[in-house]
């Protein structure tokens, strides 16, 4: 299996369309419930993107192509072939990474609040260094040779410098007071939001913290606020059967230019994660403490790269073998 049909496209030859995904093995298993873990500890992190976790842990092209299939299956039912439909579906990752993820969103929706509000710069620096690593990953997943392609590499800078600045433009607004939101905001809030899980770069913990809606929600989980949480899985399935569709169109129809703009949304996240800012989100000069924020600035940088790299060396190897 090459590295190209397991990367982020998600696409993978079947003989039969319809096969089963290959059982794994009890510590398959477990990673992949560590690889949700990961992912839902980013999606409590303001500025660090879920989407961005699932790239880097290798599991993103198998998250949107089980994520597309799920959508199809209304129409898999109207034609009868609904079973059929469910064995296309990898639920060995799905189940696993859902499990993980809930029970570190249970477990840390407090504990990052707390870690976020009352030590900003040092989260802010470690969740940086994080993303400035990250920014590379989506080149890594270019085909050979895509940007030889004539104009494509000016195409490609254009796309990067473009969406880059919208989102550091974006990460500039003030961000707004925490309220007691309605629920329908709520419901709004979490269909865009949850993009962050299908669009690398993208953090719907910093979307929820622009809108004033970041302590309420991690307060919601965090005291098991049942009619919150619905109507947040509710908005949240919503945007993910909405917006899936349009991100697997453009992986299969502009390949490149999507990864690229992936790395240009994660270049310009970073601007949210600048380690001094005043409480109106406005950029300030490096501070005193700004060894300690290097060190962690470092720290994270070397956990993604650890990561990635152990991620492109396996994915080599599974390619030889």
């Amino acid at each position: 299996m090459s590295t190209e049909n397991t990367g982020v496209t998600g696409h993978e030859p079947h003989t039969n369309p319809y096969s089963e995904i290959p059982k794994p093995t009890p510590v398959g298993v477990v990673a992949n419930a560590i690889r949700g873990g990961l992912i839902g500890l980013a999606e409590t992190i303001p500025g660090v993107s879920g989407g961005t976790v699932a790239l880097i842990t290798g599991v993103y092209g198998r998250l949107i192509e089980s994520a597309k299939n799920i959508t199809d299956l209304p129409r898999a039912a109207s034609k009868g072939t609904f079973s059929a439909g469910l064995r296309r579906i990898d639920w060995w990752l799905l189940i696993p990474a859902a499990v993980g993820m809930l029970a570190v969103v249970f477990t840390m929706a407090g504990i990052m609040e707390s870690f976020v509000s009352g030590q900003p710069v040092a989260s802010r620096a470690l969740f940086m260094g994080m993303i400035a690593v990250s920014v590379i990953i989506p080149f890594q997943e270019l085909q050979p040779g895509a940007l030889d392609k004539p104009g494509m590499k000016g195409k490609a800078a254009i796309v990067l410098v473009l969406f880059a600045i919208g989102l550091f433009v974006l990460t500039s607004l003030p961000q707004a007071e925490p309220t007691q939101p309605p629920l329908w905001l709520v419901l709004i809030a979490a269909s865009i939001a949850i993009c962050a899980l299908v669009l690398p770069g993208v953090s719907g913990s910093f979307f929820l913290l622009v809108i004033g809606l970041y302590a309420p929600t991690m307060s919601a989980v965090h005291n098991r606020d049942f009619a919150y949480m619905g109507t947040f899985a509710l908005g949240a399935l919503i945007g993910i059967v909405l917006f899936v569709r349009v991100l697997e169109w453009l992986l299969d129809h502009h390949h490149t230019l999507t990864l690229v703009a992936m790395s240009g949304l994660m270049l310009g996240s970073l601007r949210a994660l600048w380690p001094w800012q005043s409480e109106t989100n406005e950029l300030q000069s490096v501070g005193s403490d700004w060894p300690l924020a290097l060190g962690l600035f470092v720290l994270g940088g070397a956990i993604v790269a650890i990561v990635a790299y152990a991620q492109h060396h396996f994915s080599k190897k599974e390619s030889i073998d």
